[in-house]
């Protein structure tokens, strides 16, 4: 599986903004796949943000972003999606998207439940 963010930027806080990853499955392949994003600011460590299922029918919130930030998925278009409103200063990081065919990010949201990343798209909040 390869991954490809997009649709980082500079904005202001109190805006909305979408992010974006497109998934390259291989061909032909079956498998389903459990999404994420993930955000990185400088001298911090990863932090989980949200994650959803194949079905769209589990998805799970960090703390730091729940009820302001929506993930889905279009599995039709191979396309993940991060829905950004109220952003604030804090929220300033390398957004990174990750893919896995388990369902361990319902246990426990961290890196190690996802097999497959990809590159990050920066988001910086101006205040």
């Amino acid at each position: 599986v390869q991954l490809q963010a997009s649709g980082g930027g500079l904005v202001q806080a109190g805006t909305s903004l979408r992010l974006s990853c497109a998934a390259s499955l291989r061909p032909g392949s079956t498998d389903t796949y459990s999404m994420g994003w993930f955000r990185q600011a400088p001298g911090k460590e990863r932090e989980f943000v949200a994650a959803i299922d194949w079905n769209s029918s589990v998805t799970d919130y960090g703390t730091s972003v729940k009820g302001r930030f929506t993930i889905s998925r279009d599995n039709a278009r191979n396309m993940l999606y991060l829905e950004m409103s109220m952003v604030k200063p804090e929220d300033t990081a390398v957004y990174l998207c990750a893919a896995d065919r388990s369902l361990r990010w319902i246990v426990e949201a961290d890196s190690d439940a996802f097999k497959y990343w990809g590159q990050g798209t920066l988001v910086t909040v101006s205040s």
